[in-house]
């Protein structure tokens, strides 16, 4: 499996988008990943835009970027909550300083922005958060995925292959070897 090895933690909040959450979490499985459910420790169930339950392994605060290989931020209006909490918004900060792969789709730009890590960055996302993004000192590109260093953004559902295939290939390319590696 290309991904053997590799740790790549999910975020997760209410009213996440259910495509955005699953479809990668299954498509890293499948890869190989060890995919972690992280919480923002505000529920033990997360419900949803249309009401699946993810249930979180763990709370941001728990978490180490050096423990991790990658991270993915789904959207949905689960961002919004997600930038409220500093140990999730610290936790993306910390994976961007390490060069870590982290890929945001749909309103998860918005946790980019609230890190501090869209400044001066190449990115897209959904298109009412796209002055958001603009503001905070990114170039926008309205495509299905954009790549710019270690961050991969894309704007919606629909843009899921293309997303979930560039993530993998950033995580088989990435220079450092899979965390816990000798």
């Amino acid at each position: 499996m290309s991904l053997g090895g590799r740790k790549v933690a999910i975020l997760v909040e209410n009213l996440y988008e259910d495509l955005e959450f699953w479809y990668p979490y299954y498509r890293l499985k499948e890869a190989g990943a060890e995919v972690i459910v992280v919480g923002s420790g505000s529920a033990e169930l997360y419900r949803s835009k249309h009401g699946l339950e993810a249930k979180p392994q763990t709370t941001a605060d728990k978490v180490s970027s050096k423990d991790l290989d990658g991270l993915v931020i789904p959207g949905g209006y689960a961002p919004d909550y997600m930038r409220r909490n500093q140990s999730m918004v610290g936790l993306v900060k910390a994976m961007n300083e390490e060069g870590k792969p982290i890929a945001a789709i749909c309103h998860a730009g918005w946790m980019l922005v609230s890190a501090g890590v869209a400044k001066g960055r190449t990115m897209t996302c959904f298109g009412s958060i796209k002055e958001d993004v603009i503001n905070a000192g990114a170039k926008y590109i309205d495509r299905s995925v954009v790549t710019d260093q270690n961050l991969i953004t894309s704007r919606f559902p629909a843009d899921l292959p293309d997303f979930c295939r560039e993530l993998v290939a950033a995580l088989e390319r990435s220079k450092l070897p899979p965390v816990g590696a000798t």
